[in-house]
């Protein structure tokens, strides 16, 4: 079944964006506890986990590019290959100028013109695209969740299947940012999980699974959605997950108090970045259920509340002044790449993680806080230069 109209190509390079918005950035906020910089932990050890609430969806719509000038910065020096990349609303030219490098792990999109997903490829050949259309929550208390997976089929199949789209999706993710409060909950969004990637597993196609938003879903819920990881293994299909802190990065991990540049190692972890390694370490690997990870939207997102730094700051651009006046460096856009080499660095840690998409690069509006467009796009271009893929 095809919905709506047959896709047709634009030009290269030119925005045509395909989903509408169904909500706007301000409607709800991500409660956590207080957790003072006093703490009494011992160096490295976390809190409890807080008790969290979703973030506001990064919904889209159309927003037309503002591109600022881009400044010379100290280079990074060269390192292994990056496991960076990028979040995309609409078709961008300083998409492509990041995708020169070689160096962009992974582009997630909600642009799916035939043109520009074949000129990602054509580009940077090794960069996986994984592909979302906008679909409403779904209503995990009572839907049907077979029916559901067979809707979600019906209004993709026609992108999915069209040979000038195929050859160049990765995977197909589905609801962005669900949300379980409990167990029945989950064993119906595994259900229609579960389903959802046999219907695309059948036909060719992969799924990512999940798409978590930051913090979720509750560690003790993780078992109720096994069935859905098992059926992901036998098609060959990732799980999703959004990770993002404020006011930095390193925001309620353990590593959280060493200052500017605070190292990783495989045994740091934390609540909201670097939550996915107390998912894989303690739940999926002792259930022998690792599969493939891309993490489909990563950053600073001040919308997780509360929070040290400024009370209203949304998107990376807005906590330039905190990092300047606590040591974080005094050029935001610098400061910015900083905090996400520094995550670069953990992810190459893991080998079961493929890449983390960055949000974003030409967002849609109502994020414009987050956007990377211009300077902080020309820093990571340089990072990205300098840690190509092999």
């Amino acid at each position: 079944m095809w919905w709506g109209n047959d896709p047709t190509p634009s030009p290269l390079n030119t925005p045509s964006p395909l989903q509408t918005p169904t909500r706007t950035p301000a409607e709800y906020k991500n409660y956590l506890p207080w957790i003072s910089k006093e703490s009494t932990l011992s160096p490295g050890m976390l809190p409890p986990e807080p008790t969290l609430t979703p973030t506001p969806t990064k919904t889209p719509k159309p927003k037309p590019p503002t591109p600022t000038p881009t400044p010379q910065a100290t280079p990074f020096p060269p390192g292994p290959p990056s496991k960076l990349g990028v979040f995309v609303g609409y078709n961008d030219p300083q998409l492509f100028e990041l995708l020169s490098t070689q160096g962009v792990a992974v582009v997630k999109t909600l642009e799916l013109d035939a043109n520009f997903l074949a000129q990602i490829k054509q580009t940077s050949p090794k960069t996986k695209i994984v592909a979302r259309v906008d679909f409403p929550q779904l209503d995990l208390a009572s839907f049907d969740p077979l029916a559901a997976a067979q809707e979600y089929l019906n209004r993709i199949i026609g992108y999915a299947e069209d040979e000038r789209r195929r050859p160049y999706i990765d995977g197909w993710e589905s609801v962005n940012e669900p949300v379980a409060v409990n167990a029945e909950e989950m064993r119906r969004l595994a259900e229609y999980e579960a389903e959802r990637t046999r219907l695309l597993g059948d036909r060719g196609l992969r799924s990512v699974i999940g798409n978590f938003g930051t913090g979720q879903p509750p560690l003790e819920l993780w078992p109720e959605f096994f069935p859905a990881i098992r059926v992901a293994q036998q098609y060959d299909g990732w799980l999703g997950l959004h990770e993002y802190s404020a006011p930095t990065m390193y925001y309620l991990t353990s590593v959280e108090n060493n200052g500017r540049y605070p190292g990783v190692t495989p045994q740091d972890s934390g609540w909201l970045t670097l939550r996915y390694r107390k998912v894989y370490q303690d739940i999926l690997a002792p259930a022998g259920l690792v599969i493939p990870l891309v993490m489909t939207e990563l950053g600073v997102d001040g919308l997780v509340e509360p929070r040290p730094g400024p009370p209203d700051a949304r998107g990376w651009t807005e906590f330039q002044s905190f990092w300047a006046e606590n040591g974080y460096g005094l050029w935001g856009p610098g400061a910015y790449v900083e905090q996400l080499v520094w995550y670069d660095n953990a992810m190459r840690e893991n080998d079961y993680v493929i890449g983390g998409a960055i949000f974003a690069l030409a967002p849609t509006a109502g994020w414009d806080t987050y956007d990377i467009r211009g300077q902080c796009a020309a820093v990571l271009q340089q990072y990205l230069s300098v840690h190509a893929a092999a």
